[in-house]
């Protein structure tokens, strides 16, 4: 079954228009306090973490209203990661988690997703189940009344909770003394837990972005704006730069000069180490197929290999846990230690990335020589809808002009965004100015079928 109301990453709209609206958000909290209550006579728990968006206050008490009016009881936690949701979900025994938040999106947008009782994403068939007690009103009649609703309680220690967890991650036999960091929190939900971590482990932390005021979350900041980071490493002279999005789910990195470090070559830069550590579980890292080739080469290079997944954090760890995997992640910033946490983490995957660097002693731009990006372009097309490009006969025969012209040495990725009305042509290969050419003759083709 196709599903209505969510994508690739929960429920995801503009505010107060909907999906993402109090009504909806109501439904929702109900919908998924019945599916979440585990049966016994105990009272249920589910967990509410927010970004620090303007419209996650309203989101946040329809969400709780409906929670509560189904009898479970809320926990309150106010601006914390995504993660740091997942991690109290599991931590608090609670039955389910919930997070209010458009993770890079700007501020206007919000979202809602669920992890379950034991700090995973849910998988498509629970979804679908939320989606047809709301569509199909089957929780209309069911309404706990006197003792039997919830309560809301607000946690107030939980920002110190994730602090000692994420701390716990990075190895007791080292601290970051003499490390100098500029951080990049985006005006998020990481704004507070970032820097005190890296401060506690002893870090000069040089922080940006700790300023929210429910509008400037991601606004030319975080992981999307890294170019804001890197000047400030020249400047300071710092060592590497740490930028997190809105939720703090995907770090991007720069390193010493103030060049980039995506998820690829972080992914690469630690498969390697724990390939030499003996820790990287049968030798493989699982990404998207939005992974530039050059992970598979240098994953070669040590004896390891890469598995590739649909695009979205939530298919990766899916993969990783079918077939016993540990490490995992996307370009975009997604990294998965499966050792550690149960999602995306991307303060917990700085401090594994800052453990590199101190134990080798060695500079960031250094050691993410470990991978060479092959050439990539992704042009992004608006479309009116989205149709199966196999039945429209002339952008199938582009592809298959595009692939037999790039063969071996190349690879063309044309998929729907799950979020937006938007198609992305990806194109990888040896040659920069052909691959361009190729992809905007894949998105002409597009734009003459499907073009907004």
């Amino acid at each position: 079954m196709e599903k209505k109301l969510f994508g690739t990453d929960g429920v995801r709209g503009v505010a107060n228009i909907d999906p993402m609206t109090t009504e909806m958000a109501m439904q929702l909290g109900r919908a998924a306090a019945f599916v979440f209550k585990n049966g016994g006579k105990r009272r249920h728990r589910v967990v509410i973490g927010k970004d620090t968006r303007l419209s996650g206050y309203m989101i946040e008490n329809a969400l709780v209203a409906g929670i509560c009016s189904m009898g479970v009881d809320v926990l309150i936690v106010g601006p914390l990661p995504t993660p740091g949701i997942a991690f109290l979900t599991s931590s608090m025994r609670a039955d389910a988690g919930v997070v209010i938040s458009a993770s890079h999106n700007p501020y206007q947008d919000n979202g809602i997703k669920f992890f379950s009782s034991t700090g995973y994403k849910l998988q498509d068939e629970l979804e679908l189940k939320i989606e047809d007690l709301i569509i199909n009103h089957r929780l209309d009649e069911l309404r706990p009344i006197a003792d039997e609703v919830g309560k809301a309680y607000r946690i107030s220690d939980a920002i110190g909770r994730y602090v000692v967890f994420l701390k716990n991650t990075f190895p007791k036999d080292l601290d970051l003394d003499g490390i100098r960091i500029v951080l990049d929190c985006a005006h998020g939900a990481g704004y507070k837990v970032a820097p005190a971590v890296l401060t506690e482990l002893g870090a000069e932390v040089i922080p940006l972005g700790v300023s929210p005021n429910g509008m400037n979350i991601n606004e030319g900041c975080g992981s999307m704006h890294p170019e804001v980071m890197a000047e400030k490493v020249r400047e300071y002279r710092a060592d590497l730069g740490i930028a997190l999005d809105g939720d703090a789910d995907r770090v991007i990195f720069v390193d010493e000069k103030g060049h980039t470090v995506d998820g690829d070559h972080i992914m690469a830069l630690c498969g390697t180490e724990l390939i030499k550590a003996g820790q990287l579980n049968k030798n493989t890292v699982v990404a998207t197929v939005m992974s530039n080739m050059g992970l598979d080469i240098a994953m070669k290079k040590v004896g390891g290999q890469v598995v590739r997944t649909a695009v979205g954090d939530r298919y990766v760890v899916e993969e990783m846990l079918k077939e016993g995997y540990n490490l995992g992640g996307e370009q975009s910033g997604h990294m998965i230690f499966l050792d550690h946490n149960t999602t995306g983490d991307g303060i917990l995957s700085a401090l594994q990335v800052l453990a590199i660097i101190k134990r080798s002693g060695e500079k960031l731009s250094k050691l993410a020589q470990v991978m060479t990006s092959l050439p990539q372009v992704l042009v992004n097309v608006k479309v009116r809808k989205k149709t199966d490009l196999n039945k429209i006969k002339p952008i199938k025969e582009m592809m298959d002009q595009v692939e037999t012209e790039l063969g071996e040495n190349g690879r063309l990725l044309v998929r729907y965004s799950g979020t937006e009305a938007l198609l992305r042509v990806m194109i990888e290969g040896e040659n920069q100015s052909r691959i361009e050419t190729l992809a905007q003759q894949v998105a002409g083709v597009v734009r003459e079928h499907l073009g907004a």
